[in-house]
Parts: structure tokens; C-alpha cells; sequence
């Protein structure tokens, strides 16, 4: 997706060579025009799928998922990282390690939200090892619920969980990949 590589390339602040700033327009303040382009090119990605559900993990996700999901004309679910006095008692969980966060997370999502019928896409804005959307394919399959795919808006192509989702047969739609990322000169090499 030609725009968004231009507004990372325009906005995005390479922080280290595996860290890319992009909380101007991404997922801090949102750009929701440049939202909504993402999520049409996400409904048109998996227009031919019989996704009725989308998942996505707290908190970067939600929104992207809520703008994607109203291409599908499905509701969004979203697995939560903390227990509160709202969660329902029956609910799938499992661990998740947060690559920007650097720890291990419970993430949950009650068993009224997600069915054997479903049919799921999963949605985030990064993709970097994988273990986030490893998580919610394990609360997938959990349910007993179809993982039709995984829409991500970007890959970092230099760490290796698309390729491992990829080759676990996992459908991984990136709307950009990042290849490379240099500190020194800020600048970004897409795939």
C-alpha cells in the first residue's frame, strides 16, 4: 500500500534498527482517513473469506480493527491483557509476550464473544516475532473457531514472524513490510 509506505517514510521516526516510531498517525493519534483507506484494503484482501468476526489484541489494535470491521459490517473483539470485575469468569486465555513492551501478558477473550461458528480475521498494526498473533490464533482454535487470516499494516520483514506464520500456512496480508531501518539516517527500506 503505496500511501501508507509514504506516510511511514514522511512521519515515522526510526528509533533503533528494530524500532519504528509511528504514534503520529498510527497508534497514538490516529489518522482516521489514512484508517479507513486501511481498513477498504483489508476488506478487499479478504473479500473472499467468510470473515463474520475480527480480533485483535489490546490496546494498538482496537482501532484499526474497529475501522476494518466496519468494511465487514462484523463486530470486533479484542482480547484483553488485564482481568477486571467485568470479565465474564468463562473466558479462553493465553500467554503472550510483548515484543515493545518486553514482558509476558495473560490475554483473554470470554467464551460468549467467540464460537465454533466463527469465522475470525485477525487484525494488528505490527507484526514483529509473531507471538501476539500466535496468542489469538491459539484462543482461535481454543473456541474451535476458522482463522481466515491475519491482516497486519506493517511487518518488520527483518524479524522473522510472518515468515514463520507463512510456513505454518497462516494467511499474513502486510500492507507494508519493512526490510530495513537505519538510525543513523532515518531511512526505511520496504519490501
Amino acid at each position: 500500500m503505496k500511501l501508507l509506505e509514504e506516510r511511514i517514510r514522511k512521519d515515522g521516526i526510526v528509533k533503533s534498527d528494530e524500532i519504528l516510531k509511528v504514534d503520529s498517525f498510527l497508534n497514538h493519534q490516529i489518522d482516521i482517513r489514512l484508517y479507513d483507506r486501511i481498513g477498504a484494503e483489508f476488506a478487499r484482501l479478504f473479500a473472499d473469506r467468510p470473515v463474520n468476526k475480527i480480533l485483535t489484541i489490546e490496546a494498538s489494535g482496537i482501532g484499526i480493527a474497529c475501522v476494518t470491521a466496519m468494511h465487514f459490517d462484523v463486530p470486533v473483539v479484542f482480547a484483553k491483557k488485564a482481568k477486571s470485575l467485568n470479565l465474564d469468569a468463562d473466558h479462553y486465555v493465553t500467554k503472550v509476550q510483548s515484543f515493545t513492551h518486553g514482558r509476558v501478558y495473560d490475554v483473554m477473550v470470554s467464551k460468549r464473544c467467540l464460537s465454533s461458528s466463527d469465522h475470525v480475521l485477525i487484525i494488528d498494526d505490527f507484526l514483529a516475532n509473531g507471538c501476539a498473533v500466535n496468542g489469538l490464533l491459539d484462543i482461535i482454535r481454543q473456541a474451535g473457531a476458522t482463522a481466515e487470516g491475519v491482516g497486519i499494516v506493517i511487518e518488520k520483514g527483518f524479524q522473522e514472524g510472518g515468515e514463520r506464520l507463512r510456513a505454518q500456512g497462516v494467511r499474513v496480508e502486510s500492507l507494508a513490510i519493512v526490510e530495513r531501518m537505519d538510525p543513523v539516517t532515518g531511512e526505511i527500506t520496504f519490501r
